[in-house]
């Protein structure tokens, strides 16, 4: 009989004679943080995803009948993914590889491999390969793993922060199964608190420790979801003041915690998310909730020239002729940032906003721009009217070239009717302004144009 030793520092014994659970002696690493000693030792000590692992899911009745398929877990720092990877090896009785997608290679995957085939022939024993960080590794190193997972040689268990289906090739994912981790709720993280002040093994319970009201509530609460940060504070905080007795307060909890960066990737799935919010609050003219997203996104990290370059966009998308005024706003927003930097030209990304947020809106120029595009894309090469075009030369003005042209100048009003869309293609209407803004003012005109080449294309021809 072989003997493995598992991440919780017990003995997992490999065969047909299956130790029935494993145990972990932490008494040999007294020094270990806090996140990992109180990790939970069962599914049901597991706080916060019974959806996924509580009583009669299916997940829980597969472990408990000791086959798991391949897993992705996804879900924010600190939801658990580490510690229900851990709980699910355990519970299969496989010996556990772990790689960091940081760290790790096709190299080490082959190392994996060999050991498992190995263990495989000698014991009939599975291995569960648990990857942390797995959206960090490339498609190469994600193709070294395909056939492996595919033939049932490893169970993998991937967790990531990411969307997977941004990061983890489409061949790989469609062989394992995707569980979504939320993020812990204020209570949960204060009762793992509570959980950890009270365990005189492995926690605070022997020590005289005071806690003052809403003290840990409010570190809870700092944390945004993720456990480990809590606990680490704990520690933090329990360390850097031996004395006893001793109060933790407030002050000394979120000092501990120092400032707890907010969940933003700048290039992951956050990033679109964020960026989808800031841009339909401002469509929908929601000033506020478009205000807050532009400082979620500021908070976060994003490069604030991103942030005014999608202000800049949005003047002509969402907003256009209805507010011609709109486009310079978010251009001198964006020159004003370029000139101040942070933190000063903030302020000018957040006037522009509120402008944009508050402006009347059309998309006319977009859809109008758009068609525009279709339909020279489609038509091709068509040949512009002879009257209309450029005559530099002698030959070209023999030939016909800006033949008939009449300078609107000229007249009364401006405007001379004449045909310019190419044959095939005339009275075709792009731009349909709304009855908004000043592009009211703009549908009066084209229609009164409109109007006047009717009346000049219903003229008798002169004798």
């Amino acid at each position: 009989m072989t003997q493995q030793t598992d991440l919780f520092g017990g003995v997992l014994e490999t065969g047909k004679n299956r130790s029935p659970e494993p145990k972990r002696d932490r008494s040999r690493i007294p020094s270990s943080p806090l996140a990992d000693r109180m990790r939970p030792r069962s599914f049901d000590d597991l706080i916060g995803q019974e959806k996924i692992i509580g009583p009669g899911t299916l997940l829980r009745k597969s472990a408990e009948r000791g086959k798991i398929p391949s897993l992705i877990l996804w879900g924010p720092p600190g939801s658990g993914k580490t510690t229900l990877a851990l709980l699910l090896s355990r519970k299969v009785n496989a010996r556990l590889e772990n790689l960091s997608a940081v760290a790790s290679g096709v190299k080490d995957i082959r190392r994996v491999v060999d050991t498992a085939k190995r263990l495989v022939d000698l014991s009939g024993t599975s291995t569960v390969l648990f990857i942390d960080e797995i959206h960090r590794f490339n498609k190469a190193q994600q193709d070294a793993l395909l056939p492996h997972v595919e033939s049932g040689l490893l169970i993998l268990i991937g967790a990531t922060t990411e969307n997977p289906s941004f990061e983890v090739i489409g061949a790989l994912l469609s062989r394992c199964q995707v569980y979504v981790l939320r993020a812990l709720e204020e209570r949960e993280i204060e009762s793992l608190l509570n959980r950890a002040l009270a365990d005189e093994e492995n926690g605070y319970g022997k020590e005289d420790v005071e806690v003052e009201t809403d003290a840990l509530i409010a570190l809870a609460r700092a944390c945004h979801g993720d456990a480990r940060s809590a606990l680490n504070a704990l520690q933090m905080a329990m360390d850097a003041h031996p004395e006893r007795p001793m109060t933790l307060t407030v002050d000394l909890l979120l000092e501990a915690l120092q400032k707890k960066a907010l969940l933003y990737d700048k290039s992951g799935e956050e990033h679109f998310n964020l960026i989808s919010a800031f841009h339909k609050s401002l469509r929908g003219s929601e000033a506020d909730a478009a205000l807050y997203w532009l400082a979620r996104m500021l908070a976060g990290g994003e490069d604030p020239l991103y942030v005014a370059r999608r202000i800049v966009r949005f003047a002509s998308e969402d907003v256009g002729n209805a507010d011609p005024q709109a486009l310079p706003v978010a251009l001198a927003a964006m020159n004003a940032y370029h000139a101040l930097g942070t933190p000063e030209g903030e302020l000018a990304l957040a006037q522009a906003t509120l402008y944009l947020a508050t402006a009347p809106k059309s998309n006319a120029v977009y859809t109008a721009f758009g068609e525009a595009m279709r339909v020279a894309v489609e038509k091709g090469p068509l040949p512009a009217p002879m009257s209309i075009r450029n005559a530099p030369t002698r030959l070209m003005k023999d030939l016909g070239y800006a033949a008939g042209y009449t300078y609107d100048h000229d007249s009364e009003e401006g405007y001379i009717p004449k045909e310019c869309f190419p044959e095939g293609l005339e009275g075709t209407r792009f731009y349909h302004p709304v009855e908004r803004g000043f592009e009211r003012e703009i549908l009066k005109r084209l229609e009164y144009w409109r109007k006047l080449k009717a009346q000049a294309a219903s003229a008798p021809e002169p004798e």
